[in-house]
């Protein structure tokens, strides 16, 4: 990633983030765990905390992007997205984003601010618009008068 890239705070990641560019320390990674995919195939997955002045964050570490970080390391995550896994941010480096060790160092990482413990409703469903509809409940007078068939 080329430094001339705007930086996102983690501060101010938010569940729809995409194309974030992250300057971030390593505060700790996780072992590895099986899951299963969409797909039914088997995958691994690790999750490690990286923060900066601002904030800290979980970031999840899939197949072979593990190993490739350790604690205290400093990296620029190029291209991120944010996903909810059970309603709390993580963010990802997917197919299109790239993590490399960064040559700026971090001096201070503010972990008293974790975006990962915050809760939110939905995953990425609410695209506003909303409005009654459905179900019988709301919506329009479409077959209001003619008898209703079981």
């Amino acid at each position: 990633m080329t430094e001339d890239k705007p930086l996102t705070k983690i501060k101010d990641l938010t569940p729809s983030s995409k194309q974030v560019n992250i300057h971030a320390k390593v505060v700790n990674v996780g072992e590895p765990k099986e899951v299963m995919g969409r797909f039914g195939e088997s995958k691994k997955v690790a999750e490690a905390v990286i923060g900066d002045d601002s904030a800290v964050v979980t970031l999840s570490l899939w197949n072979e992007q593990i190993g490739k970080i350790k604690k205290d390391d400093i990296i620029l995550v190029d291209n991120g997205y944010v996903s909810l896994v059970r309603g709390h941010m993580r963010l990802n480096v997917g197919r299109y984003g790239n993590m490399n060790p960064s040559p700026n160092p971090i001096d201070t990482v503010n972990s008293s601010v974790d975006m990962s413990q915050q809760e939110f409703m939905s995953e990425r469903r609410n695209f506003g618009g909303g409005g009654g509809g459905g179900y019988g409940r709301g919506g329009d007078d479409r077959g209001r008068d003619r008898p209703r068939r079981f």
